[in-house]
């Protein structure tokens, strides 16, 4: 009897450490009027340190808040190891703009803002630019850079995983017409909403970028011309091109990359 008490004693206290290191929340959107999922991971030892970095993690198109924590099944051990809490918001097949043409898509504001805002008010964060870094997969890695350029004065570093970082040799996919109109009679409007159109808004010193695309990639090529335009505008950044597809066995690995990268950024501020 004494050992099955000890058993089932462990078995709660793994159940209620995993239940306090992955929160799953609603964050209020007012740009939107709405309630929106989130899910927190935590490192170990959270409740006893003081102000932490961030990592706003960002899902890609058909998916939701939960993929990352989901799919990437040690992503809380990987947390714990960069010493940050990492933040996955729910991005509703967004494209994380604020839709030009549909206000009920406002996600630049909810996540650039009202969400950042929520976590710094209710988790231990750094409230400065230095402590937080977005990247993303796929649209996830589009919307990563799309916010990491326009609000550097927010995110210190910006990456992205296979993202399609030039949305217009794409106008009939994912939904992107339905956010902001068919490509053809808008083309001002894809022009002004695609990340590698933003990079000349860049200064050297603002912001620290990683970018990680497969050879096997449909978007390698815009994040090979992502690269290029960056040397044109002689921004620093790392770009990682390894053998690999747009799948989950590539942003597995490639996301330990990312969170390398980015507590190396910490490290330095």
């Amino acid at each position: 009897m004494k050992r099955t008490i000890i058993t089932f004693a462990a078995l709660l206290f793994t159940f209620a450490a995993s239940a306090f290191t992955r929160q799953e929340i609603k964050v209020h959107s007012e740009a939107m009027n709405k309630d929106i999922p989130v899910i927190v991971i935590l490192p170990d030892g959270y409740e006893a340190m003081n102000a932490l970095r961030t990592v706003y993690l960002l899902h890609g198109y058909g998916g939701n808040f939960k993929d990352w924590s989901t799919i990437k099944k040690d992503l809380q051990e990987r947390a714990s190891q960069a010493n940050v809490i990492i933040v996955c918001p729910d991005g509703q097949n967004s494209w994380y703009w604020d839709s030009p043409i549909d206000p009920s898509f406002k996600f630049e504001t909810y996540v650039s803002k009202e969400l950042v805002e929520h976590i710094d008010e209710n988790f231990r964060t750094v409230k400065d630019k230095k402590g937080r870094a977005i990247t993303g997969l796929s649209m996830g890695g589009h919307g990563a850079m799309w916010l990491a350029i326009r609000h550097n004065d927010v995110f210190g570093a910006g990456g992205s995983m296979s993202g399609g970082l030039d949305i217009r040799p794409f106008p009939n996919e994912w939904n992107m017409k339905d956010r902001l109109g068919e490509y053809e009679k808008n083309k001002e409007l894809w022009d002004k909403h695609t990340v590698i159109n933003e990079i000349e808004k860049l200064h050297p010193e603002d912001l620290a970028i990683i970018i990680d695309c497969g050879y096997d990639d449909f978007f390698y090529k815009v994040n090979l011309d992502t690269h290029a335009k960056l040397l044109e505008m002689k921004i620093p950044h790392d770009f990682i091109i390894r053998p690999g597809g747009h799948d989950w066995n590539y942003w597995n690995n490639a996301v330990d990359f990312q969170l390398l990268f980015f507590k190396k950024f910490f490290d330095r501020n």
